[in-house]
């Protein structure tokens, strides 16, 4: 879209040649003869800029920008002014103009500036498009789901997103952690203010340390410039730190004093800097259990967990999965321009049956791959991996009194099957997931003929 500018003066060569020049570099200009002609055209058109002369006849220039400053102050203003009035355009920054133009008119120095001014206001266009688009995306009502443990959520959050206090966010894997913690800020009264994330999972100590605090030049081996932090980034606003259960004991202490005192240094630096964030953190770990184990301080859990918010798994929240497929279904039919018809009731009852250790993510998953390959336009059971399937059949043989023993352990292979298809065929991180020994865990490989 072309930027609008409002060229306004009562000097016909003026306007023509301003006209003239602004068309030819692809902008879209109107015209002016006094500030009375130009609030209308504000109101009618709606200018990126304006760009007025001081001295015109029935409302001059200072008199437009006195208005413009009180009607329209997001509209950046360029005043227009001989050298020898140069007083009164020094005069009209103070009231608000964001530049002057000193005539007689340079058209380098006409585009310079206008170019300028019409970047940063396309920037801020382009942020308050992003902003209200996450606000939508980051709605309470944006999060899918009916059930009661859902609806206790959505006014936990109601209720703790207008405070400033410290949340803590825990649940499995692919519940859906940091979408709440969106939800939390971007229905906080810091929504225009900074929203950070940090996984704090990913990063070495040495690294995670430079990320959130910033370092000096020289601070270490490619310290190459100053670095600014994620708590500086976030001053004023939030930050979020996910997988907090996987930070040393060195970062927490450094963590809890940001926590308690509201400062720190850089790395390598020496001066002390002040922020004022929101800190909200989730994990996946129970760090009660961590705390017994003598690998995360009691005193830095008690400050972050002011606000527990937990997230329920999606086995613990079936009502939800219907609604979840109809919102995956549209999704994915646009994305990959395809038309679903219909999905059988079969197929719903094998989601419905199925445990989801990968959780809303696992469903997610899923669902896309089952559209991307669907030829017929109707989704069925076969759509799905075989680990729904065989999820079904262990209901399917106990309903049918095939013994509840051969129930049951049809069932746990099917749990073993997906919990090493969700961990990529890991088996020490799977035999952990089950908090069973390794030997204990292959036994049972060998016995269900798992390879």
């Amino acid at each position: 879209m072309k930027t609008k500018i409002l060229i306004v003066d009562d000097d016909a060569d003026a306007l023509e040649l301003m006209h003239e020049l602004f068309e030819g570099k692809g902008y879209l200009p109107f015209t002016a003869t006094n500030g009375l002609l130009a609030l209308d055209l504000v109101r009618e058109e709606e200018p990126d800029m304006v760009i007025t002369d001081i001295r015109m006849p029935d409302m001059d220039g200072m008199q437009l920008l006195s208005e413009m400053s009180k009607r329209y102050p997001n509209i950046p203003v360029i005043m227009v002014t001989a050298h020898g009035t140069i007083e009164a355009a020094v005069e009209a920054i103070k009231m608000g103009a964001k530049d002057y133009i000193l005539k007689p008119l340079r058209l380098d120095e006409i585009l310079t500036k206008v170019e300028t001014i019409a970047q940063l206001r396309n920037l801020v266009k382009e942020n308050e498009y992003l902003r209200s688009r996450l606000a939508q995306r980051f709605n309470i009502k944006n999060i899918i789901g009916k059930s009661d443990k859902i609806n206790e959520l959505f006014k936990l959050i109601h209720d703790v997103a207008p405070t400033n206090t410290t949340v803590l966010i825990t649940g499995e894997n692919g519940t859906g952690k940091e979408l709440i913690a969106n939800a939390i800020h971007f229905n906080s009264p810091n929504v225009n203010k900074p929203f950070i994330k940090l996984n704090c999972g990913v990063l070495a100590e040495n690294l995670l340390e430079s990320e959130l605090f910033g370092h000096v030049k020289g601070a270490f081996t490619g310290a190459i410039k100053d670095k600014i932090g994620r708590f500086e980034l976030a001053n004023g606003g939030t930050l979020f730190l996910d997988e907090i259960g996987d930070i040393s004991p060195n970062m927490q202490v450094k963590l809890l004093r940001v926590l308690q005192e509201g400062e720190f240094e850089r790395v390598g630096g020496t001066e002390t800097l002040k922020v004022d964030v929101r800190i909200i953190t989730a994990t996946n770990m129970d760090l009660e259990e961590k705390i017994r184990e003598g690998k995360f301080r009691q005193d830095l859990y008690y400050r972050l967990n002011v606000i527990p918010i937990h997230v329920p798994p999606l086995r613990e929240r079936k009502d939800d999965i219907r609604l979840l497929v109809d919102h995956f279904m549209e999704k994915f039919e646009k994305l990959h321009r395809k038309k679903i018809t219909k999905i059988e009731d079969e197929a719903l009852e094998a989601l419905e049956t199925y445990d989801w250790p990968g959780n809303i993510r696992e469903l997610e998953n899923y669902m896309e791959r089952a559209i991307v390959l669907n030829k017929t336009g109707i989704i069925t059971k076969n759509d799905y991996p075989e680990t729904i399937a065989k999820s079904q059949k262990a209901v399917v043989a106990y309903n049918e009194a095939k013994g509840l023993s051969n129930a049951v352990e049809e069932y746990e292979r099917h749990l073993i099957l997906s919990e090493l298809n969700h961990n990529k065929g890991n088996k020490a991180k799977t035999a952990q997931k089950f908090k069973i020994s390794r030997s204990t865990f292959m036994s049972k490989l060998k016995k269900y003929e798992i390879n």
